[in-house]
């Protein structure tokens, strides 16, 4: 149980830590404008895999009905 709970408290330390570097980084990606660029990025590319999951179904309902014929 000892082990645990030191492990589980190391863990939470360098978590803390982690996510502190992670917000000033932020700030520092929203002062230059470069946050905005990240968000286009991350969009574009979710739009190309729903767009992708798209395009597959409908390939493979067409050959799901060339199966049942």
């Amino acid at each position: 149980m000892k082990k645990f709970l030191i492990t589980f408290l190391s863990i939470q330390i360098l978590l803390s830590n982690q996510l502190a570097a992670q917000s000033q980084d932020l700030d520092f990606m929203h002062s230059t404008g470069k946050i905005y660029v990240v968000v286009a990025v991350i969009v574009a590319i979710f739009i190309g895999i729903i767009l992708f999951l798209v395009y597959l179904e409908r390939k493979l309902t067409k050959l799901e009905s060339l199966i049942e014929q």
